[in-house]
């Protein structure tokens, strides 16, 4: 019975590693997939599961991320009963003071936790992309009378990004004896999705000890400190998994949704993938369009040639332009004779005509919000 779960999205991911991406919105902000971004998906696989209070904790730089979840509506959070709740961050005495860990915002936020009447609460971050069902993750935590259960997935770490994961060391009876920092490796993995299930009992209980130790990191604190003091079980989500923890594997993970066997097991494989609605016409294609392998979203006007991309709502691209391998953000224009490969171009970016702009695959060239090239 799903009425038994609630959700918490922690907000307290490192950003740093995204650059421009996320130097004026946070991690869970971050457009993806054309029309998308990052929270979408956590709160679509909480929805999908039956999960009807949600709780994001929310740190910095927020106003993007409230104007695009606003009520909630699009994921049918908007309800007299339970729903959505957008929860400040932690602050001290000192408002300048710099908040030392999440496990201060679980605290300060400790009532609404309290107050909520579902037994058990998932804890999910916007860093991992996925389609899965919480329900049969909540099954196997009954069944195998774990009091924590971390989800995780197995990650080919010479062809992904691994860095700063959590590796997960699992016994034979697949309880969780160890977990530990990622080090350098080029095999597979066994790397947490930071998905953690409980009793909310447990949660309040875990937040509790933190503050009165003085610790302040809900990961490290939390769970990986009470390893060996509790039941710790992982659950193996066999899914595709896009773990965007840098620009890299922002970008990576992008053109992997090229690939529609990928697309489909994202977007189709749990449940719908939901978002703010925004009513666009179709995607234009003038007559002398060229589009090939790309995801080109509603409101687009295309002249020009563009081939294993991903464009977002209301791009145009005139005449002569060439896109490759790239990542246009929404309502971004591309002049006539432009040039594009391995380019990530942020909202409302304006790049005239006769450009070229070249990256790598591995090191793309990001152009930030609102410029003119």
């Amino acid at each position: 019975m799903m009425g038994e779960l609630m959700g918490i999205i922690n907000l307290s991911e490192v950003e740093e590693n995204l650059g421009d991406l996320s130097r004026s919105r946070p991690l869970a902000a971050v457009p993806f997939a054309g029309r998308y971004r990052l929270i979408d998906f956590v709160l679509s696989n909480m929805v999908n599961s039956g999960v009807s209070n949600v709780g994001i904790f929310i740190q910095h730089k927020y106003r993007s991320l409230m104007d695009h979840l606003r009520s909630g509506k699009e994921w049918d959070l908007a309800r007299k009963r339970d729903g959505l709740f957008i929860l400040p961050p932690a602050y001290t005495k000192n408002p300048m003071q710099i908040q030392r860990g999440d496990v201060e915002n679980f605290y300060s936020n400790l009532d609404y936790i309290c107050k909520s009447r579902q037994k058990y609460v998932v804890i999910a971050g916007p860093g991992m992309v996925s389609n899965l069902d919480y329900r049969q993750a909540l099954d196997f935590h009954k069944s195998t009378g774990a009091e924590i259960t971390v989800l995780y997935t197995k990650a080919n770490c010479s062809t992904h990004d691994c860095v700063g994961a959590n590796v997960l060391e699992i016994g034979e009876n697949g309880q969780i004896i160890n977990i530990k920092e990622y080090k350098e490796s080029r095999d597979y993995q066994n790397i947490s999705l930071k998905t953690f299930i409980m009793e909310r009992k447990l949660l309040i209980e875990l937040v509790k000890d933190c503050i009165a130790r003085g610790d302040y990191d809900f990961i490290k604190h939390c769970i990986i400190k009470n390893v060996n003091k509790f039941k710790v079980s992982g659950y193996y989500h066999q899914g595709y998994v896009a773990r965007i923890s840098s620009l890299q594997s922002y970008f990576q993970h992008s053109m992997e949704l090229l690939d529609t066997q990928i697309w489909r097991e994202l977007f189709f494989s749990s449940g719908l993938i939901y978002t703010k609605v925004k009513d666009e016409p179709p995607a234009k294609y003038m007559a002398q369009a060229d589009v090939s392998n790309s995801l080109i979203a509603t409101g687009c006007y295309i002249e020009g040639r563009v081939e294993n991309s991903i464009l977002f709502r209301s791009v145009k691209v005139h005449a002569g332009a060439y896109i490759k391998n790239s990542i246009i953000m929404q309502k971004c224009e591309i002049g006539p004779g432009v040039v594009l490969e391995n380019v990530i171009c942020d909202k409302d970016v304006l790049i005239t005509a006769d450009k070229q702009l070249k990256g790598e695959c591995k090191y793309p060239v990001v152009i930030t919000k609102g410029q003119v090239i």
